[in-house]
């Protein structure tokens, strides 16, 4: 059924084994009919496979600003191929705006609060199946961990990402806007040059276009077999972005009559994969966190210390910002994700066999693309920034998973610079982003920094902020190779330089973290990946147990309830009780 009309269709009966049959079958169910005639369907549609179609649609960000027309394609997929489409709304956060204020707290919160909403609603309504769609960046964990707990035949949807804008001959993005308040505050740009720039950054609708958080997540559901290759790379306002919207809805429903669900499609290789193509084109270090998330939903087992075994493996093949030049649909022109995969397969650095939701494995479908023409011969690809495995951009990839007395659990770094970057500095201990920030803006920053900010960690936050702001300022003042940052919160895709995030455990629960002090010599080291301060086991324990302990940071409210709810990140900080995570 579109919204506007029901058509006619072949009578049929309805297979009992669909859920939807307890809500429209059996003269009990007579009441719950009546309320979706209300709505325009009809006895055809009652009878067929009842398919949600999650929105996440809003005006709060531009990455879903243009998500109805994406749901609408996705309807008419569902309704063209004989399923009952019903679309439902949901929650976003937008990063961008939240950034750098006290409301940056609700994005990783947002993760969690979508993907109990999609599993509610497709639970209380009894449907057969899903399609989800995602804009900005917690969008797309939020909705592959409902298909995966839900479990429910499933198809992902990207809403697809912006595209560049235009100042002084170039092409920027958000991430140049970042970086030029720290610009400013250092005296390097004018105002009025950033006031131009925040007039031109962001053009249209769409997701940030570097392989920032969004772009990078779209790309794994690609790898991990939860949306079709080739889905991810065209942008938001491209008219391939609402024919792949209509095809999940054809794809959904075939899904549903061959039963294939996520706990078909999703294994330990399938992670593999997913990490495989995140550190081999530089993807943020939020992907850490939301695939060991969605591994947990999954009960795979997944520790944060493969990410950085696969990184030594896999070389980094694209070179797009944040550390490189160009965006996603600088990649979409060349054919996209698959383009990315084939180079990796043919060099055995992805699993082929593993499943993926068309049915077909990563292999077939690869092949399948080719004889359809829908991606180019590899020899026929000439891109600057796509480059081969034998002649790679660096021999490793881009994330670093770093241990050691002040991150035992574990730690996050995105490589956008030297490979072999060590430091050593005093520690600039903050107790919150806005001190840090004010350190950075007002020029005390100084060469050999080692900028310190914790208690923003999952539950100390509580939330995990990102911190764009602050990483970006260090980086517009000037410091992206000689300040390095750490911190038990997260940043954003479009972070760069060394800035080490994730640090577990979180000076909340007691992390090592919480016991530096301004001065302690902190360490660096990416190629023998520590993260150390010059302190001893006995002086580390010894000021943790004179520590006071924290406060909880908010006493009501949905805040309040998520710093008693999320777990470590080491583990994805995953609130779901019933997921693998330690």
């Amino acid at each position: 059924m579109s919204k506007q009309e029901a058509p006619e269709r072949e009578e049929s009966g309805k297979d009992p084994n669909l859920r939807s049959s307890e809500v429209t079958e059996g003269t009990d169910q007579a009441p719950s009919r009546a309320m979706f005639r209300a709505m325009g369907y009809d006895d055809e549609d009652l009878r067929s496979p009842m398919v949600g179609v999650a929105n996440p649609a809003a005006d709060i960000t531009p990455c879903n600003v243009h998500l109805d027309d994406v749901a609408q394609s996705a309807y008419d997929g569902v309704d063209d191929s004989g399923g009952m489409p019903i679309e439902f709304g949901t929650i976003t956060i937008s990063d961008a705006v939240s950034m750098g204020t006290e409301g940056m707290k609700a994005s990783l919160i947002s993760r969690e609060m979508i993907a109990d909403s999609v599993e509610l609603v497709s639970f209380g309504e009894r449907m057969d199946g899903l399609v989800t769609i995602g804009g900005c960046d917690k969008n797309m964990p939020g909705m592959m961990m409902a298909s995966i707990r839900t479990d429910l035949p499933s198809v992902f949807v990207y809403g697809g990402s912006i595209m560049p804008g235009e100042h002084d001959g170039r092409e920027i993005t958000i991430q140049n806007v970042f970086e030029g308040v720290g610009a400013v505050a250092q005296g390097e740009m004018s105002e009025d040059e950033l006031d131009e720039m925040e007039r031109h950054a962001c053009p249209g609708a769409g997701s940030c276009g570097g392989m920032f958080t969004a772009n990078t997540m779209a790309s794994i559901s690609e790898a991990l077999g939860l949306a079709p290759l080739g889905s991810a790379a065209a942008p938001a306002e491209h008219e391939d972005r609402y024919d792949i919207a209509e095809r999940a809805g054809d794809l959904v429903v075939d899904c549903i009559e061959n039963d294939r669900r996520p706990s078909d499609i999703l294994s330990k290789e399938s992670f593999e994969n997913a990490i495989a193509l995140q550190v081999a084109t530089g993807g943020s270090t939020n992907a850490v966190l939301h695939l060991l998330a969605l591994a947990a939903e999954a009960d795979v087992d997944l520790a944060i210390e493969e990410f950085d075994e696969i990184s030594r493996r896999t070389p980094k093949i694209a070179n797009l910002q944040p550390g490189g030049t160009k965006v996603m649909n600088d990649l979409f022109e060349i054919g996209g994700i698959p383009v990315v995969l084939r180079r990796l397969l043919e060099a055995d650095l992805i699993h082929g066999d593993a499943m993926t939701v068309t049915g077909r494995t990563i292999a077939e479908e690869l092949a399948h693309l080719e004889e359809q023409g829908e991606i180019p011969d590899d020899d026929e690809i000439e891109a600057d920034y796509l480059y081969s495995v034998d002649e790679p951009y660096s021999e490793e990839g881009a994330i670093k998973i770093l241990t050691g007395n002040l991150s035992p659990d574990g730690s996050v770094l995105k490589v956008t610079g030297d490979d072999a970057f060590h430091h050593e500095g005093p520690a600039r201990v903050f107790e919150n982003e806005e001190d840090a920030m004010e350190y950075v803006q007002t020029g005390e920053i100084e060469s050999g920094d080692v900028i310190v900010i914790r208690n923003e960690g999952p539950r100390g936050g509580p939330g995990m902020r990102e911190m764009l702001g602050v990483t970006a300022a260090v980086v517009g003042a000037g410091h992206e190779d000689d300040v390095a940052l750490l911190t038990d919160g997260r940043f954003s895709g479009a972070t760069r330089g060394p800035m080490i995030g994730h640090v577990a455990p979180e000076a909340y629960v007691g992390g090592p973290i919480g016991a530096i002090e301004d001065g302690d010599t902190v360490t660096v080291d990416i190629p023998d990946r520590r993260l150390d301060v010059d302190l001893s086991d006995d002086e580390l324990e010894r000021r943790l147990d004179e520590r006071d302990d924290p406060e909880p940071p908010y006493t009501d409210g949905v805040l309040a309830k998520y710093n008693r709810d999320f777990g470590s990140a080491a583990n994805g900080a995953v609130t779901n009780p019933g997921a693998k995570w330690d």
